[in-house]
């Protein structure tokens, strides 16, 4: 499944169980280059998607424009991609370069972008408020029988506070892209793609009991998705290949067969989030970069 010495490898070695019949759900798609923001005011306009236990937010600010959350009741994620931004919360402040990710603690808080741009931010669904201003607030109505309820990973050392990681990483052999933790997300960024990617060296793959989140800031792609065949004929679907622009986002559910092509004739940039972190990826000796920050969840 994997060639040319892939870092997961050999995490999918072995054959996994046959997929679990019942409810194999929709991909949930968001093409912010193509409708509308559902916030626009306050010099922000911020366009917001869910999945099953987390929501996302991708703005576009003016100078000045500052994002607020009060009585936030989790660890968040602020992802500046070209941009510094003055970040506050509980009594502390931090200026943060752009090219950095940073992790906010909860409580009250307010992230402000000086020269303006984009910022991503990422909460768990418990951020109620959020999850209502999402296009497709309704779609985990009925559940996700492959999911289990989310679980926040333990407190980072030393307790919370605003920790922000500059994201100038170079690629290091077996090392698959650059990993951050918190205890509510994983977010992987991925090594630029120059130019569309080899159509020969694809990586199709599946989780059982987890969404995939891949956010594209940059250049253009096609997710290639495969439903498995169980032996309910309700759960099949056919093959999907879908084409997007950026910035977008798709929220791959489980177990469905999954890979993602670069597409665009330039720098492609892609962003994978997890909620709540990977154990496998975090098992991975070198791959989380913050690793000594966060504890690793007690193995079930």
């Amino acid at each position: 499944m994997y060639k040319d010495k892939d870092p997961r490898a050999a995490l999918f070695a072995a054959a996994s169980a046959p997929p679990r019949t019942g409810l194999i759900a929709e991909e949930q798609l968001a093409e912010f280059d193509k409708t509308p923001p559902q916030e626009d005011a306050d010099g922000r306009k911020v366009w917001y998607q869910r999945g099953c236990n987390f929501v996302l937010a991708h703005a576009e600010a003016q100078p000045g424009a500052a994002f607020v959350r009060a009585g936030q009741p989790d660890e968040y994620v602020v992802l500046l991609p070209d941009h510094p931004a003055l970040i506050e919360a509980n009594g502390e402040s931090c200026e943060v370069a752009a090219n950095s990710i940073v992790f906010v603690p909860p409580g009250d808080s307010r992230v402000t972008l000086p020269e303006g741009g984009r910022v991503v931010r990422l909460f768990t669904a418990a951020a109620a408020d959020l999850v209502a201003l999402c296009p497709n607030a309704d779609a985990y109505a009925a559940g996700r029988s492959h999911i289990p309820p989310f679980e926040p990973w333990p407190e980072p050392v030393g307790g919370f506070r605003i920790r922000a990681y500059d994201l100038d990483v170079k690629p290091q052999e077996g090392r698959f892209g650059r990993i951050f933790r918190c205890t509510t997300f994983m977010v992987n960024l991925l090594d630029v793609q120059k130019g569309p990617r080899d159509p020969r060296k694809l990586s199709p793959h599946h989780h059982d009991d987890f969404e995939q989140c891949s956010l594209a800031l940059a250049g253009s792609f096609v997710h290639h998705l495969r439903w498995p065949w169980t032996v309910d004929r309700s759960d099949w679907r056919q093959d999907r290949h879908i084409a997007v622009g950026s910035p977008s986002s798709l929220v791959i559910p489980p177990p469905v067969v999954h890979t993602t092509e670069a597409s665009g004739a330039g720098d492609n940039v892609l962003v994978d989030i997890f909620c709540p972190p990977r154990l496998d990826f975090s098992m991975q000796d070198g791959w989380v970069l913050n690793d000594a920050d966060y504890p690793v969840i007690s193995r079930r």
